[in-house]
């Protein structure tokens, strides 16, 4: 599958008709909104765990030096915490553009803090696109955020802030905990 994912996410009609969709953020649209929003709670979704598995060749990298960004990879009875936003359609162009390199739309049943739960969309970049980088350890994935930089600045900025917001949270990632500590020490 290529980078380009928007096309792809234009064709998905499953919240054809819905005014509002809730939508699940779990990378850095947990600590950079910059769409409407109608509502914003602390929310889970089950049977997938945040990696630094994707490739950043628009953000946080650039095409012949790709940074490394999170996605969800299926996993059995884990639990990814993040934050989910109550969005009307219209904002769908918006994040389609911004998750184009090789993220998709995907259904998923989202639960919130307070027992309830809604169906509602994340986007997942899957081993089958263009821009996957896959497994690697912790120390080897610092090492690639560390000398990463594209259009938005910075890839260790991507991962300082996705840690501090999960603390400000109470939210617990060891992967990225991790990640960040190897970035820490290789700075010292």
């Amino acid at each position: 599958m290529s980078h380009n994912t928007i096309a792809i996410n234009q064709r998905m009609d499953q919240f054809d008709g819905h005014h509002r969709v809730w939508l699940f953020g779990y990378g850095s649209l947990i600590f950079k909104a910059d769409f409407p929003f109608i509502e914003r709670r602390p929310a889970t979704i089950t049977n997938w765990t945040r990696r630094f598995w994707q490739g950043s060749h628009d953000h946080r990298g650039t095409e012949t030096a790709p940074g490394r960004v999170a996605t969800l990879i299926a996993q059995a009875g884990a639990v990814t915490a993040g934050m989910a936003y109550l969005i009307t359609p219209e904002v769908f162009a918006h994040l389609d553009h911004r998750e184009k390199n090789g993220y998709l739309r995907l259904a998923t049943d989202i639960r919130f803090e307070d027992g309830g739960s809604e169906l509602g969309l994340v986007y997942i970049a899957t081993e089958d696109n263009a821009a996957f980088l896959g497994e690697a350890s912790e120390r080897d994935i610092a090492r690639q955020i560390a000398r990463s930089h594209g259009p938005s600045g910075a890839n260790r900025d991507y991962l300082i802030d996705l840690a501090h917001a999960l603390r400000e949270l109470g939210m617990e990632d060891a992967h990225v905990f991790e990640i960040e500590r190897h970035l820490t020490e290789m700075r010292e």
